[in-house]
């Protein structure tokens, strides 16, 4: 309960200029909403303040989310970000009900019918979201659903680095992740060094780069998809997030990978101009405006 006791004593100590909804899987999925595709959003909340506003603020996205909160236990997750003028980040995240996410709480015939299923790393961290998280694989598995891997943050990789290896050989066919987070799953020093290793374990891996772009590895190949800077660096939070929902929606709508990435990397463009993690404007027209 540290984290949650800090929250409340930075809160109490500083003004906050907005309060948006965030999680890195809920980005992922309002954005995908946002563009048209019909998703659904299973996680856990509390009845409370920060569970209701987050449950009201992913429907405007036209997201379905129809997981009841729970009435006990530890609050909603939150988390708390300081920005300096150079767009850098600090936060304080606490992750509350979200992280006591359990199998009781998926819906398993929602996971047969789907095309794609996305999962979240940061899961791993607890017993029962970790038995819901495999059992929800299984199921996809067994439905020729697509599993998506996003590995979430490189400490969360460091802590699980074995698992997280066996559930992508077993289960995983897409994995989302950043630099660190993929030379953290190999413990390797260089990016060249991991291309053949991941390749080998997963038919398609994402690694955004930040300013550098991103890059795409598909059996053994690999195609760099430059950034898309649509103004002013702001805010980073939730430019990986965006990317993963750009790039899932192409992947959706069978478009070229290059044009995948293109796709990711004009929403992750857009949304770093702005705060927050979700976008102030139409992404639809957003794409329209800048999809070659």
């Amino acid at each position: 309960m540290f984290f949650f006791f800090l929250s409340e004593v930075l809160l109490k100590n500083c003004t906050v200029i907005k309060k948006i909804s965030g999680g890195s899987s809920a980005n992922t999925v309002a954005c995908l909403a946002e563009l048209g595709n019909n998703v659904q959003f299973i996680g856990r909340i509390k009845n409370d303040n920060y569970g209701n506003f987050f449950s009201t603020d992913i429907k405007k996205s036209k997201t379905i989310f129809n997981t009841p909160p729970i009435n006990k236990g530890p609050s909603s997750a939150h988390s708390i970000i300081f920005i300096t003028p150079d767009a850098q980040r600090t936060m304080c995240t606490y992750l509350g009900a979200s992280i006591e996410f359990e199998p009781k709480d998926i819906n398993y015939n929602l996971i047969k019918n789907s095309k794609y299923l996305y999962l979240e790393g940061y899961l791993w961290d607890n017993d029962l979201a970790k038995n819901a998280f495999l059992q929800a694989a299984k199921l996809a598995k067994e439905s020729n659903t697509k599993i998506i891997l996003s590995l979430s943050d490189s400490f969360c990789v460091e802590r699980h680095r074995v698992s997280f290896l066996k559930l992508i050989d077993n289960y995983i066919d897409i994995v989302f992740c950043n630099e660190s987070e993929v030379l953290s799953l190999f413990k390797e020093n260089d990016l060249q060094s991991c291309k053949e290793s991941i390749s080998s374990i997963c038919e398609l891996v994402i690694i955004t780069l930040g300013s550098k772009g991103s890059l795409v590895i598909r059996k053994g190949r690999s195609e760099e998809i430059k950034p898309k800077l649509l103004g002013k660096i702001i805010d980073t939070t939730g430019a990986g997030d965006l990317y993963a929902g750009g790039f899932i929606h192409g992947l959706i709508n069978d478009y070229s990978i290059l044009k995948c990435g293109e796709i990711g990397s004009i929403c992750a463009g857009h949304i770093i101009t702005q705060l927050g993690s979700r976008s102030n404007i139409n992404l639809q027209n957003l794409l329209q405006e800048h999809l070659v």
